[in-house]
């Protein structure tokens, strides 16, 4: 079941990365290094990627790809 979502979630990500399409690869400044709300990501026309840190504790991290929130963590 988990697996799963972390799918939906990943394919719901692509798409947005996806839609914003030409906005993706306009340079952009760097943001300052702070905590967003994944609504603030994707309504700054970023994307949310969700990485396991590989040891097998289940921990999972979401940063805002994209946008103007670029590299930030989503709270």
């Amino acid at each position: 079941m988990r697996k799963s979502s972390c799918t939906v979630v990943a394919a719901l990500a692509l798409s947005v990365l996806g839609a914003a399409g030409a906005e993706a690869s306009v340079p952009r400044a760097p943001s300052a290094a702070s905590d967003v709300t994944a609504t603030e990501c994707l309504q700054g026309g970023g994307g949310i990627v969700i990485t396991a840190d590989g040891t097998g504790t289940g921990s999972l991290t979401a940063v805002c790809r994209g946008g103007t929130h670029d590299g930030q963590t989503i709270t």
